[in-house]
C-alpha cells in the first residue's frame, strides 16, 4: 500500500498541535515577554511566580529541555537552572 504523504503530514501536524496545546492556557501567553526574558542580571522572581501557578508548567519545562531553550524562564526554571538539571541527568 503506498504511503499517503498528505495523511502523514496531517498526522504529524496534529501531534505537534497536541504537544503544544499547553501554550493556549499558559499564563505567560497572557503577560508580556519581559517577565520571561528579562535583561541580564534582572530578577526572574515574577516569572517563576507565574510559572508556579500555571497548569502548563511541566509541559513547558519538558518543551524547553527537549528543544534546548537557552534563554528565558521556561517551566519555572532559569537558563542556569535548566543547565544544572541537564547536567545532573534529571
Amino acid at each position: 500500500m503506498p504511503i499517503n504523504i498528505s495523511t502523514r503530514i496531517a498526522e504529524t501536524s496534529h501531534r505537534t498541535e497536541d504537544a503544544l496545546s499547553w501554550q493556549e492556557s499558559a499564563l505567560c501567553a497572557q503577560t508580556g515577554p519581559e517577565f520571561f526574558f528579562p535583561a541580564p542580571g534582572s530578577s526572574t522572581r515574577e516569572a517563576k511566580r507565574l510559572c508556579g501557578a500555571c497548569e502548563g508548567r511541566e509541559a513547558c519545562l519538558a518543551y524547553a529541555l527537549e528543544h534546548d531553550e537557552r534563554f528565558g524562564v521556561w517551566g519555572g526554571l532559569s537558563e542556569k537552572e535548566r543547565q544544572r538539571l541537564r547536567r545532573n541527568g534529571n
